[in-house]
């Protein structure tokens, strides 16, 4: 069965994006971009990939489905691109969007199930908090790229009320730049 992942950037005070929705205050340095290169390349948007050094048809390594909720697409349809990642499974929950094969209005957790039992990659939960709130139970694992960076306040790594959830530390990876990449996963039980 497939994993959902959640692969996110997050600050050390646990925010995803500012109170507006901005995240170019998370450092990109080169080593993060290797780093994402070498492991994640599906993870960079289609447009991105070419200026990356990703020429087109390269192999998704991790993903080839991902889940995201409609304000994490709301940069990518502010500039007129309505699949920024033309290169995987792309799913947005929305009630406010128009509907169509990509746009899902109905349960997530119900439609995430659904996609754990097709065969392929994993699923990349992309954010944002809302939904990550409401797909924690379905959540198998999560990669956070930890930055070196407080926010104060901003979108919450998961909107979710109190109810503690126990993962386990499979790895982390400390850039150069500061950020530490940390995976987790769902602790037996959990």
């Amino acid at each position: 069965m497939r994993k959902l992942v959640y692969y996110v950037a997050a600050t050390i005070d646990g925010f995803i994006a500012g109170p507006g929705g901005e995240v170019d205050f998370f450092p990109f340095e080169a080593d993060l971009q290797e780093f994402i290169r070498a492991r994640y390349p599906e993870t960079l948007p289609t447009h991105v990939r070419p200026h990356a050094g990703i020429p087109d048809g390269t192999p998704n390594l991790v993903f080839d489905t991902l889940v995201m909720g409609r304000a994490t697409l709301d940069p990518a349809l502010r500039a007129g691109i309505s699949r920024p990642y033309a290169h995987l499974r792309q799913y947005t929950f929305s009630r406010r969007l128009d509907s169509g094969p990509e746009i899902i209005d109905g349960d997530p957790v119900a439609f995430v199930r659904e996609l754990k039992r097709e065969d392929g990659l994993d699923i990349w939960l992309c954010g944002g908090g809302d939904l990550a709130g409401q797909l924690l139970g379905e959540v198998d694992e999560l990669v956070i790229k930890l930055s070196p960076v407080i926010a104060g306040q901003g979108v919450p790594l998961v909107r979710h009320g109190f109810e503690p959830t126990r993962f386990r530390l499979v790895s982390a990876t400390p850039l150069e730049s500061g950020v530490v990449v940390l995976t987790y996963a769902r602790a037996t039980g959990a």
